[in-house]
């Protein structure tokens, strides 16, 4: 197989369609009952956070991130970070953290949460949520909930339960 060139933009509408499918692929039916599946429910991802990773024409990657408020902090619940199982292991969920994460930053957001695996998430400013400051809407391994602070002093201010952030609110 020739190398081809990996290409990392934001999210468009068009890519939707696409982006559900792969999402399909790699979680399966039973994501739509999983607690950080929730948080995102009906609401949909942050245009300039939420990025695809793409070989050629072929999307192989997504990011999506959610407004959430974490007690009375506004913050971001990142997921799901997808890429197809016959692209895992080329750095395209790496490139994929960065670009959010770096984009996150940038537009002046303090919080990011997530629901994953601590030690791949660990070399992006991840860390598990102390016990008590945050509650979700479902049952979560409390290891696996992670919390990647932007801003100074935000993880001594926020808590409280975690909800989505309707923008119609």
């Amino acid at each position: 197989m020739t190398d081809l060139k990996l290409t990392i933009r934001r999210e468009l509408p068009a890519d939707a369609e696409a982006v559900e499918k792969l999402h399909e692929r790699a979680f399966g039916p039973g994501r739509f009952s999983r607690t950080a599946f929730r948080l995102r429910e009906g609401v949909p991802p942050l245009a300039d956070l939420s990025f695809t990773a793409l070989v050629g024409t072929l999307i192989v990657g997504s990011v999506r991130v959610s407004p959430v408020m974490a007690g009375e902090e506004p913050a971001l619940v990142l997921g799901p970070l997808t890429v197809d199982p016959a692209f895992e292991n080329r750095g395209i969920g790496a490139a994929l953290m960065n670009a959010s994460l770096d984009a996150a930053r940038k537009a002046g957001h303090s919080l990011v949460l997530l629901v994953g695996d601590a030690p791949y998430y660990a070399r992006f400013g991840f860390a598990p949520v102390p016990p008590g400051q945050f509650t979700l809407p479902g049952p979560v391994d409390p290891r696996r909930f992670l919390a990647c602070p932007l801003q100074d002093g935000v993880m001594e201010r926020a808590r409280g339960p975690v909800t989505a952030l309707r923008r119609d609110r």
